[in-house]
């Protein structure tokens, strides 16, 4: 059957199961935008920017556990899309964006909106394509699918350049894809896993700590909390991998790293074993190299080999899908029947249960206020019951939504964890209101990030979103200034808005419901309000104590035993 590149595009996303796309048009793109136009196998939602089509597609693939797929023009349209690219490959998840690139015959001489969209996104994506033949669309869209979702997935970018829109051959549906050169590996080697219950169950202070691996393997997380119960084994998550074990569980310590709590990074510093289950000790994490982990024996369970020893050497390296691996460890434990050093894992719970009375999360509240950050985040769990879905953009109060949320199940706790992009929640959340549009949905932003993709109010107006934006003002870019005050003598160099719009204003003009919070008698009922509300969207702007910073923090090039509690 003869199709068009741009009807081949339809049925080969049809085929994919793809149910929504985020983008935005353009003069490349007409062909594939005009065969849109004529379908109804999968709904696209129109953004205000082609960066915003990207976190959203994000947002919609973490919560879904489907690939976000997102389709942008040339040239300025194409590169407005990098930093969402690079985003989604740090963070692995499953990404496909189609880019318009010119015409075939007009490659390479300098056309208008001409760009090397292959060259620039190299770097910050897990693959790309440029399709030069119409034959070869469908078998190259599969291909993309694959890798998006497969090892460890990431970004991959099409690029169809207009003409091909036009051009017309027969389909031809690739049931199989078969890439030589790409075999991701998904069981651990028997024998590894065979040592690794053993080193298990010899240890006398074991640490599991878990990353974003367990997100992108489905059922993991309760597979981590079921091995955890079995070998008494404290937890600790990175922040990609929060909600991987209740934070209510008794096996978990908190989250690890910079703005981690006491008890999991001195927990770390001790422990006699250590099993990265989808972690990639990233600096954040880490801290100081040299100090990390000193005594411990690492295990590192992985599905990405060239993951496993970049940064910190594995004693016992595990190649495979974090899912598949965890329920053979679980198999083997069962099979070898042995129990953990009980009396050994005793002490091992005192020492914790000593660093835990630290509290460092702690903070004081005056009635008077100024309101503090930490306790909007109190109040937003509350009333939420720690079941929305929360989506932040970059800073103190990315931190904060980390440290005080409390994040029971994994999916719920959307964040740009290792590009750290500002102006990745609203859009994030626009993504998430298009995968579960009946969960409670919170943006945690602050007054220097929402600026960077607030035009996407327009679109959750659009679509009518039912999202709760709950902006910490404190009128500077709040991580810059905790720097600058720590390790520049409070030289607060441009990290201070001496001009800021009317959010609540700027809400209302987008068409959504705009409130404003200056007071803690203020904050409850605007709460009320904004969880209740039956518009599309609620913006709330309450003003936060200026200069209050988040604690407990590991400084840069320090080790994590060495962190400042307040």
């Amino acid at each position: 059957m003869q199709m068009t590149g741009a009807e081949i595009f339809v049925e080969c996303l049809k085929r994919e199961g793809v149910e929504v796309i985020f983008g935005y048009p353009g003069g490349a793109v007409l062909p594939i935008y005009d065969a849109i136009f004529q379908q109804s196998h999968f709904k696209h939602i129109l953004v205000r920017h082609e960066q915003a089509a990207l976190h959203a597609a994000n947002g919609y693939a973490r919560v879904s556990g489907k690939c976000g797929v997102s389709l942008v023009t040339s040239g300025p349209g194409a590169t407005n899309a990098i930093t969402g690219l690079a985003d989604s490959n740090a963070d692995s998840i499953p990404n496909v964006c189609f880019t318009g690139q010119v015409p075939l015959p007009m490659i390479g001489t300098d056309a208008f909106q001409e760009a090397d969209i292959i060259g620039i996104t190299r770097s910050a994506t897990k693959h790309n394509f440029l399709v030069k033949n119409v034959e070869d669309l469908a078998l190259t869209i599969r291909q993309a699918f694959h890798i998006a979702t497969t090892g460890r997935p990431g970004s991959v970018v099409v690029d169809i350049p207009k003409d091909l829109g036009f051009a017309k051959c027969d389909f031809v549906w690739p049931e199989k894809v078969n890439m030589r050169s790409y075999q991701p590996r998904t069981s651990g080697h028997a024998g590894q896993i065979k040592k690794a219950i053993k080193a298990m169950l010899e240890a006398k202070r074991p640490m599991l700590y878990s990353g974003g691996g367990i997100m992108n393997a489905q059922g993991s997380a309760a597979l981590l909390k079921t091995l955890a119960h079995q070998l008494n084994a404290p937890v600790t998550n990175t922040l990609m991998g929060l909600g991987g074990i209740p934070f209510d569980d008794k096996h978990f310590v908190g989250m690890l790293g910079m703005h981690g709590t006491y008890e999991a990074n001195m927990a770390v510093s001790h422990c006699d074993l250590l099993v990265s289950i989808g972690a990639r000790f990233d600096d954040r994490v880490t801290g100081r190299l040299d100090a990390f982990a000193p005594d411990a024996k690492i295990i590192h369970i992985d599905v990405d080999p060239t993951s496993i020893s970049k940064n910190v050497d594995a004693d016992l390296p595990i190649v495979g899908d974090v899912g598949i691996v965890l329920q053979q460890l679980l198999d083997e434990l069962s099979h070898q029947g042995g129990v953990p050093d009980l009396e050994a894992l005793k002490l091992w719970w005192q020492q914790i249960d000593e660093w835990r009375a630290k509290d460092s999360l702690g903070f004081e509240q005056s009635e008077e206020g100024p309101i503090k950050p930490q306790t909007v985040i109190h109040k937003v769990h509350d009333i939420t019951k720690g079941n929305a879905i929360v989506t932040t953009d970059v800073g103190q109060h990315q931190m904060w939504a980390a440290q005080h949320y409390g994040f029971k199940e994994p999916h719920k706790f959307l964040t740009s964890g290792g590009l750290g992009t500002m102006g990745y929640g609203l859009p994030a959340a626009v993504g998430a209101a298009m995968a579960a549009p009946n969960e409670p949905i919170v943006v945690f932003t602050g007054d220097a990030s929402i600026q960077m993709c607030i035009q996407e109010l327009a679109t959750a107006y659009q679509y009518r979103q039912k999202i709760v934006v709950v902006l910490l003002n404190n009128a500077y870019m709040g991580m810059v200034r905790q720097w600058q005050e720590m390790f520049h003598e409070s030289r607060f160099s441009h990290s201070y808005f001496d001009s800021l719009p009317d959010f609540a204003k700027l809400a209302e003009a987008y068409g959504g419901v705009g409130i404003k919070v200056d007071t803690l008698d203020e904050l409850d009922k605007a709460l009320e309000v904004a969880f209740g509300s039956q518009e599309s969207f609620v913006f709330i702007d309450i003003a936060v104590a200026k200069e209050e910073n988040v604690f407990p923090m590991v400084p840069a090039g320090a080790a994590l035993n060495e962190m400042v509690l307040a």
